[in-house]
């Protein structure tokens, strides 16, 4: 009886299905593999995020230092959503290629040079060229879906890639709250000039995110079978071709539905995070720390709004299947849009936060509804 109960262990700490997926959400738990996984992917990503939004909140300084106009830091925010469009277009093959820990790991060591090269700014086109490149770092959030999905089986991967996400995005409010700090604080003690002070804080976020691709590396496990490496060897699949696996993908029409309506959600986010803060300090006159507390409720809010989403995503599918999924999806995006515009017609101060509040959690549980959708957009082989 002993040996036999021993066989029939399971060396997972969490119940798991044929696939060895697991088949519950722990977040309070860092068991190897599946939870160690899930934290890794959030933190990660988090600190892509407070790079890439680690600018917006000093955009009032930065733009008194290097005289820029209005034109040149709306192109620096244009520039910095299609770095990540097009980052994330070739991410999705670079996982299939070389799993998600080795991918994520590679762009996030690769793009933290370029914010801390943000401190070497002295002209307009060099500041666009910045948002540009620090915009491919959020192509992570390719990386870390697709290990939510080789880690969770299907009737738990909308909540476990809607707090992934939500966690990993609160890296753009944090970074609105903390990087005003940060500058007042080589003002106040080290006694920096402005032009100083601005430059030296991008040297935090570029440490902080070159740091967590080195724990993805040291800690992280692609499967709960082991790395993806050895999966494909052992189920000897042959080496697939990035272009064929690029062509597959762009012709997926499910594919390019979802990518627009995520487009509708994630991108107004994205642009609001870009310009919450100067709208703000330039509409109302408050100084710079208040501006991006203010800003920084929208990033915070994906402590639970996109979890939210993800996990209504979950409770949808199984009372009414994908059409369940699809309409919770389109409700909530539908209202967040009617609060987008809203938002624009409030002329007072805290009816604005309270409308930008609101605004966040629908916009942000549209995008955990949306990942509840992905993976079945196609059938994978993990």
């Amino acid at each position: 009886m002993e040996p036999q109960s021993l066989k029939l262990q399971s060396p997972f700490s969490l119940p798991v299905d044929s696939d060895n997926k697991a088949t519950e959400f722990r977040p309070l738990q860092i068991s190897s593999p599946h939870m160690r996984a899930f934290h890794l992917a959030w933190l990660s990503l988090f600190s892509c995020f407070f790079s890439t939004f680690s600018i917006p909140p000093l955009l009032p300084i930065i733009r008194d230092d290097l005289k820029l106009t209005e034109t040149d830091i709306g192109n620096a925010g244009i520039a910095s959503f299609v770095g990540s469009i097009f980052s994330r277009l070739a991410m999705g093959p670079a996982c299939d290629l070389m799993g998600p820990r080795l991918a994520s790991a590679t762009l996030s060591l690769v793009t933290a040079p370029i914010i801390m090269s943000a401190s070497l700014v002295t002209s307009p086109t060099c500041f666009i060229l910045i948002r540009f490149g620090v915009g491919f770092s959020l192509a992570n959030f390719v990386a870390s879906q697709f290990w939510m999905t080789s880690m969770f089986s299907p009737s738990v991967v909308g909540l476990a890639n809607g707090v992934s996400a939500g966690w990993a995005n609160m890296g753009a409010g944090v970074a609105q709250l903390v990087m005003p700090q940060i500058y007042h604080l080589l003002i106040s003690l080290l006694d920096l000039p402005v032009s100083t002070a601005w430059r030296v804080s991008f040297l935090i976020p570029g440490l902080f995110q070159a740091v967590t691709a080195i724990m993805v590396l040291a800690y992280g496990q692609d499967l709960p079978s082991g790395s993806y490496k050895d999966f494909r060897k052992a189920i000897k699949t042959p080496k697939d071709n990035f272009s064929e696996m690029l062509y597959n993908g762009l012709t997926n029409y499910r594919g390019w539905i979802l990518a627009l309506t995520y487009g509708y959600c994630f991108g107004s986010e994205l642009t609001t995070d870009n310009i919450i803060a100067q709208y703000f300090y330039d509409r109302f006159g408050v100084n710079l720390q208040v501006a991006g507390m203010i800003a920084a409720s929208v990033g915070l809010a994906n402590l639970f709004s996109r979890p939210m989403g993800g996990a209504l995503s979950d409770k949808m599918g199984r009372s009414f299947g994908m059409r369940g999924r699809l309409w919770g999806l389109w409700l909530v995006q539908t209202v967040a849009g009617l609060l987008c515009v809203l938002l624009g017609r409030v002329n007072s101060l805290w009816g604005s936060i309270a409308v930008l509040c609101i605004f966040s959690v629908f916009v942000q549980a549209s995008s955990g509804l949306t990942f509840g959708v992905v993976p079945f957009v196609s059938k994978r082989y993990i």
